[in-house]
């Protein structure tokens, strides 16, 4: 199932959401323009190396320290698929995620659930000298936000099985609970294998289950029955 937008409207406009789609777009396109050798060492140097938060100086030495990465990694994409993917999972729920806690909160729930997704894949793959980028670990932070926030919005999906293929409105906890045990078994059969941090995904969802608790506006409830302030 691939989500293609959401009914649930906003009372102001995301800024937050799309200078955080803009940024992770500028450095994309920074990116792609670098040589082979430039590229390499911009991705490596600004990448999450678990083996080289854990034992400083032993793998892909940069000018960037290796607490930092946490950060940076998250603005970093391995291909134009995987950025368009992270960018429009990012657009049809961060916008309600950021009106549901105002910009300020949004824009520290953001890099702090990419964090915590970062960490739980560095924790589980502590030996890796695999460098670890994409805003996914953030973007399953809102995921699971929005599960909380608004388990019956109603998300235009594209739903393909084999030759089948069809367009359907599916309630907001039937997509983001397929995506999460998707991500789930993934991890599982995986096992660290592959060129996906899926322990990354399930950190970051986890996280943003916990933390939607503390950062959103007391007036915005959980369910989606949304409460409107008085002037």
């Amino acid at each position: 199932m691939i989500p293609l937008k959401d009914s649930n409207p906003t009372e102001r406009f995301p800024i937050i959401t799309v200078v955080f789609i803009t940024l992770n777009i500028i450095v994309f396109l920074y990116q792609t323009s670098l040589g082979d050798d430039a590229v390499e060492f911009f991705i490596g140097a600004f990448s999450l190396v678990p083996a080289r938060l854990f034992h400083a100086g032993v793998v892909l030495p940069g000018p960037v320290p290796a607490g930092i990465t946490i950060v940076t990694s998250q603005f970093l994409h391995g291909g134009l698929f995987h950025l368009i993917g992270n960018m429009l999972y990012l657009w049809i729920f961060g916008n309600n995620v950021e009106d549901a806690m105002g910009r300020i909160r949004f824009i520290v729930f953001y890099l702090l659930c990419g964090a915590l997704a970062s960490m739980t894949h560095a924790l589980m793959n502590p030996q890796s000298n695999i460098p670890m980028i994409g805003a996914s670990g953030a973007v399953s932070g809102i995921l699971g936000a929005y599960l909380l926030l608004y388990p019956k919005a109603r998300i235009l999906t594209l739903f393909t099985l084999g030759f089948f293929v069809r367009m359907i409105e599916v309630p907001a906890m039937v997509v983001l609970g397929f995506w999460f045990v998707f991500q789930f078994l993934s991890a599982v059969v995986a096992k660290g294998a592959g060129g996906v941090a899926w322990y990354a995904h399930i950190g970051g969802f986890l996280a943003g289950l916990a933390l939607i608790i503390l950062f959103k506006r007391s007036d915005v409830p959980f369910g989606g029955k949304r409460r409107y302030r008085t002037l």
